[in-house]
């Protein structure tokens, strides 16, 4: 198509993983033209989209000249640089989120001094740069405590529960000889682990999903239920309302996560991510608009779909590699023991414990959905074999 006749807006995603993968398959149903800056062809995007500028998905000169293609530019992951942000909104470039909203994803430090300020609740928090003070710390709060790094931690990545001084020195000691600014959190008394997704538009109209429960092993997230069972109308209203108030604080554009602690006064704030989730996955057959059709629908300035539920309850396992690379052959026998599964491959390697896709099922009981679900990851990962 000519510029001069051109009527679709470009979206460009900077990172190639398996959230602009799925982002793009619903950019091909809203007839956007879509884009992504992928590190490797090989990366999960690239193998699929139809438009894909390989380069530093991270580096100055190539998400500059990528973006001066793009009429709006979103992102896979928060890893770019502010100084590189800074100087795309600076040349003029369109980021959603931009720059100063994405401080609070990248920078742990950051979001927690500004949820302070917004009166949300979170974790007691300190920032610490010597063993010290997380012994000071841990004097208020009692052992064990909970060493973060402020930056680039992920799926349990820099993050680290100490339970005694010496273990926080050595956490400490390793951090400040790599240059990683830390802080130090209590360790909540959590019943489990829950999550709540809203979008928000540049016109400030907001969706919000429902609360979900999300299963953590070792960091990484190994299934959602949605709604998460059990949880009080009150309890879920108020953490779907505090998810919007934070979005709009902080001025975010496209989607957010809030992953929280269900203690026994409330919810307590853990984490924040400024795009589509793991935790939302289950949007994709369980809602009546994706994540990631909501995504592209909130950084175009569209209206917002429908967040509501297709089904009393959703569940989605994350597919994780196992021994076995083989999974597709296991492909079959998922789908003729439970027809009703829908298989999410990413198209990588397998390796042990990196997510390679995920599954999902809906319906009624959602005790029989987990086990369906469950039973399906186990066999494409060659755990029951």
């Amino acid at each position: 198509m000519s510029e001069r006749n051109r009527t679709v807006p470009r979206v460009g995603m900077v990172g190639g993983g398996q959230l602009s993968r799925m982002t793009h398959q619903a950019a091909i149903a809203l007839g956007v033209d879509f884009s992504v800056l992928a590190a490797d062809p090989a990366d999960s995007a690239a193998l699929v989209c139809g438009s894909v500028t390989l380069g530093d998905d991270r580096g100055l000169e190539d998400v500059l000249a990528f973006t001066k293609a793009q009429d709006v530019v979103t992102f896979d992951h928060e890893h770019v640089p502010e100084d590189v942000l800074r100087a795309v909104e600076e040349a003029g470039g369109l980021l959603r989120p931009g720059r100063a909203p994405l401080r609070f994803a990248q920078d742990k430090l950051s979001m927690r001094t500004r949820l302070a300020e917004l009166d949300a609740p979170a974790p007691r928090w300190r920032a610490v740069s010597e063993p010290g003070h997380v012994e000071e710390f841990a004097r208020e709060t009692g052992w064990p405590v909970v060493i973060k790094a402020s930056r680039g931690g992920y799926d349990g990545k820099g993050v680290w529960v100490v339970g005694d001084g010496s273990e926080a020195r050595a956490v400490v000691e390793r951090a400040a000889a790599e240059g990683v600014p830390l802080l130090v959190e209590e360790k909540v008394a959590f019943r489990r682990e829950l999550a709540v997704q809203v979008a928000r538009s540049p016109h400030g109209q907001v969706a919000v999903y429902p609360v979900v429960e999300t299963v953590q092993r070792g960091g990484v997230c190994h299934e959602v239920i949605a709604p998460a069972p059990g949880l009080s109308e009150d309890k879920a209203l108020r953490a779907q309302q505090l998810a919007i108030e934070i979005a709009r604080a902080l001025d975010v554009t496209g989607m957010l996560a809030v992953e929280l602690f269900e203690t026994e006064d409330g919810v307590v704030v853990n984490e924040l991510a400024m795009r589509p989730h793991n935790s939302g996955h289950w949007t994709i057959e369980g809602a009546r608009t994706s994540q990631f059709e909501q995504h592209l629908r909130a950084v175009l300035n569209l209206p917002l779909g429908s967040p509501r539920t297709n089904a009393p309850f959703t569940v989605m396992a994350n597919l994780l590699g196992g021994e076995d690379p083989e999974v597709y052959r296991r492909y079959l026998h998922v789908m003729a023991q439970d027809p009703e599964v829908k298989v999410h491959f990413y198209g990588k390697e397998v390796r042990p414990g990196r997510k390679i896709g995920h599954v999902t099922v809906t319906g009624e009981d959602h005790r029989d959905l987990l086990r369906r679900a469950r039973a399906a990851a186990d066999h494409l990962r060659g755990d029951d074999q």
